[in-house]
């Protein structure tokens, strides 16, 4: 069963273009899922085939009521491994999208000032510990700051090339419609419609 969400919809090489979909309009994660977050998410996949053994084991021996709530625990598992796949920066000719763990953010193109690298202390995988790395940061035009990517996430750990790589694309996203998006805004361009 193939699953969308894991790929990037293509194979990075050297002599890609940021922008090489037809359909600009589908939302597109434009980098691979780093193997710290697909290994915590086998692991969890993993712990729920035990839990859904567990609640078969469970229905066999006559319990529904637990073999319900087992099977619900088992469903919450799986649940929360798919959406912490999902997670991370997509992109469409819409806007960029952040998807954290519990909300999902959408910007559209014309809010964003610009999309741009810093070398600024960084959260460790998420958590609070802080390291001097870089981050893709959103500026919007209110000058509110935003860290899209760090390279040290789950996805860019010690892939510092990828996190290159990925940094690159968004921001050739945010330079091809956040043009578009000044352009659509600008008063000559409303009167030549």
């Amino acid at each position: 069963m193939p699953l969308p969400f894991l790929t990037a919809d293509r194979d990075f090489g050297a002599d890609d273009v940021a922008l090489p979909f037809d359909d600009h309009d589908v939302w597109r994660r434009p980098y691979r899922p780093g193997p710290w977050r697909v290994g915590i998410a086998a692991l969890a996949l993993l712990l729920a085939s035990f839990v859904l053994i567990a609640a078969v084991v469970i229905a066999a021996a006559g319990a529904l009521g637990g073999a319900g709530l087992t099977f619900g625990f088992a469903a919450i598992i799986i649940c929360s491994a798919l959406r912490l796949l999902r997670m991370g920066v997509w992109v469409s000719r819409a806007g960029l999208r952040q998807v954290s763990f519990l909300r999902t953010r959408t910007v559209p193109w014309r809010q964003a000032a610009a999309v741009r690298t810093a070398q600024q202390p960084v959260r460790w995988l998420g958590l609070p510990r802080t390291v001097q790395g870089q981050a893709l940061v959103l500026v919007r035009r209110d000058g509110e700051q935003t860290p899209l990517l760090t390279d040290h996430n789950a996805d860019f750990l010690s892939r510092v090339e990828a996190f290159d790589r990925a940094a690159d694309t968004v921001e050739a996203w945010s330079a091809e419609y956040g043009e578009h998006a000044e352009q659509a805004e600008s008063p000559a361009y409303a009167g030549a419609r």
